[in-house]
């Protein structure tokens, strides 16, 4: 096989007593792009072992000394996150299975084929890219309701929304928020707020669509007493409410286009009159805005004031809908149908591999929200029959977008089907390869190969 060079990858920590084969292996990892380290003895290579370590390791099991067995065992004291991979000689296979029951990531039987060797090192590499960069995002998350934990998800496309939440959480610029209905647009501004560093002041959100415009004055900017009638009392409004923090404007595009210039003001020099005064008060306030409209279009066609417009979307974030972020959906609905459990004191019942293939094929009009009044329902009629995820979307408002109207093609469906299948075989095995391929009926290199065409990590499921 011809490996060009490439970007470095790894690192890999490679151990093996015997030169010759340690030589071929680094040679022909190194062709791959990995970045190398190389080790006769167990001893030396455990000295450049820390919990902060990025890569992985392959070790040979049969070595003087300390074997590959008992370097696993020091690797799992180090860092049980660590993937470790055993090179094994022919007959050695059982003390590598009793490896892979003690923690190790997996193993291979010499004589090996490189290429399986390469397609099971750059597996272990993304699990251990994962830990690592799901570790600095906790680091980063030291409120109690963590980013991780709020904004739920596994999909590349949530990965690059938490990674912009964090970026532009620091900044005290204006974010327009843009989403269907449903996907969480208060809960990434939420997230935003509570990332910043106003997050001890308040988080005021205004529903745009829901104040009349004959209080919109009042309500925002708020009004001194006997500016109208019934206007006993001096009020705040909601800008000085979130003096020091965050306003959030929810339905921005509902807001008429007559008290459009008010707010621009407001927003242009950080300070307002209060609805029947003169003095004039100045806040300090980061804005957040959100919409599940497109404002450019409206803009142009004179519906919203593109000055207004400017001034709120500095940076602009996209929230997916749940049908574009593949299998989010499945750990949404665990982590729902779990809670919904918990609120009402039931077991949460487990979905099938039928019910996981009607989630991951529905379209998902109402978004997040749909799934949580689905996940709902499943809990609670599940309590005295068995109720299918099919049968509560062909009973719901939304009956026109079921499977048999999905745009996903029948590929993607038998694919997300398979995926599925071999998940739940995984969480029912508790992660036993031996037993899954014999559920599964399937060879173990067929196995691998699927779990790495979807991304199946079997450590998700020990």
């Amino acid at each position: 096989m011809n490996i060009a060079p490439t970007t470095p990858k790894g690192p890999v920590i490679l151990v093996d007593d015997q030169s010759d084969m340690r030589a071929s292996i680094a040679q022909f990892f190194g062709l791959a792009g990995y970045q190398v380290q190389e080790y006769s003895r167990a001893q030396d290579a455990l000295a450049h072992i820390t919990k902060e370590f990025e890569g992985i390791i392959l070790s040979d099991i049969k070595m003087p000394d300390m074997d590959g067995h008992d370097l696993l065992s020091h690797c799992q004291k180090i860092d049980r996150e660590l993937p470790v991979i055993l090179i094994t000689g022919h007959g050695d296979v059982p003390m590598a299975v009793s490896a892979m029951r003690a923690g190790a990531y997996d193993f291979i039987e010499k004589p090996f084929d490189p290429e399986l060797l390469v397609d099971i090192v750059a597996r272990a590499c993304d699990k251990r890219n994962l830990v690592m960069e799901n570790r600095r995002l906790r680091h980063n998350l030291d409120e109690a309701g963590q980013l991780g934990g709020r904004l739920v998800g596994t999909s590349e496309v949530m990965h690059r929304l938490r990674e912009d939440i964090l970026t532009f959480a620091q900044t005290d610029a204006s974010i327009l928020i843009v989403g269907e209905t449903g996907t969480g647009k208060e809960l990434v501004a939420r997230a935003l707020h509570d990332q910043s560093s106003r997050k001890d002041h308040d988080f005021a959100a205004i529903n745009c669509a829901a104040i009349p415009e004959s209080m919109f004055e009042s309500e925002v900017f708020g009004h001194e007493a006997g500016a109208f009638t019934g206007a006993n009392n001096q009020r705040a409004g909601w800008f000085e409410q979130a003096d020091k923090g965050t306003l959030f404007l929810d339905e921005l595009s509902a807001l008429p286009v007559g008290l459009q210039p008010k707010l621009l003001r407001a927003l242009q020099e950080r300070e307002i009159t209060r609805l029947g005064g003169s003095k004039l008060l100045p806040v300090d306030i980061r804005v957040i805005s959100a919409t599940n409209l497109d404002l450019e279009k409206a803009a142009n066609e004179g519906d919203f004031r593109s000055d207004l417009l400017y001034r709120l979307n500095s940076v602009e974030l996209h929230i997916p809908p749940l049908r574009e972020r593949g299998e989010d959906v499945l750990i949404l609905f665990d982590l729902f149908t779990y809670r919904f459990g918990q609120r009402y004191n039931r077991s949460s019942p487990t979905p099938d591999a039928t019910d996981r293939l009607a989630l991951l094929s529905y379209t998902w009009p109402g978004n997040v929200r749909q799934l949580i009044n689905i996940a709902e329902r499943y809990v609670l009629r599940n309590i005295r029959k068995t109720t299918s995820v099919e049968e509560l979307l062909n009973g719901s408002a939304s009956s026109e977008n079921t499977l048999s109207d999905s745009p996903i093609s029948l590929k993607e469906r038998m694919e997300a089907f398979e995926a599925a299948l071999i998940r739940q075989t995984l969480n029912e095995t508790s992660g036993n390869i031996a037993k899954a391929m014999e559920r599964l009926d399937l060879p173990r290199r067929t196995l691998n190969e699927k779990m790495a065409k979807y991304a199946i990590e079997r450590s998700d499921f020990l």
